[in-house]
């Protein structure tokens, strides 16, 4: 097989197996430690986080099921730290005033999957929306006042 630019031959590609390290194609290992992440530009560490070590080269790769891990325990971790509302509670809130997540949104003029993705712990809030979620919880007449602003 040539490539069609040059008519020089192709390489064959190296088909590495799913357990190789990308950089040094040593095989890598199901480890624990801590790793950090970003979460509303905060550099977020998260003990005990399982991913794949090289032992050679020491290259981290996170696998799918453990990146959506990392990042649900992160944004936890966001969540306690900031004492900002965690999902359940965004929901509990949203289901005490009888309202939909897109009904919510709007009032708070959101996107549409905004509310979706607080609620499963997928995003995490922002500190001043986090303020107006607990207005909405503690001072009455909120919901109304938002109500008068969208209509």
């Amino acid at each position: 097989m040539t490539d069609k630019r040059t008519d020089k031959p192709k390489p064959n590609p190296v088909v590495l197996p799913d357990d190789a390290c990308p950089t040094c194609g040593a095989t890598m290992r199901v480890q624990k430690s801590t790793l950090g992440l970003p979460i509303n530009g905060e550099e977020i560490l998260v003990p005990d986080a399982p991913h794949l070590g090289c032992p050679t080269c020491g290259e981290v790769v996170l696998r799918l099921e453990d990146a959506q891990r990392l990042r649900e325990a992160a944004i936890a971790q966001y969540r306690t730290a900031h004492r900002l509302f965690a999902g359940h509670e965004i929901r509990a809130l949203r289901d005490h005033h009888g309202l939909t997540q897109g009904e919510l949104a709007q009032l708070l003029r959101l996107g549409a999957n905004t509310l979706s993705r607080w609620e499963s712990g997928r995003n995490v809030q922002s500190a001043s929306m986090d303020v107006l979620l607990h207005l909405l919880r503690d001072v009455p007449g909120t919901l109304e006042y938002l109500r008068r602003q969208v209509a």
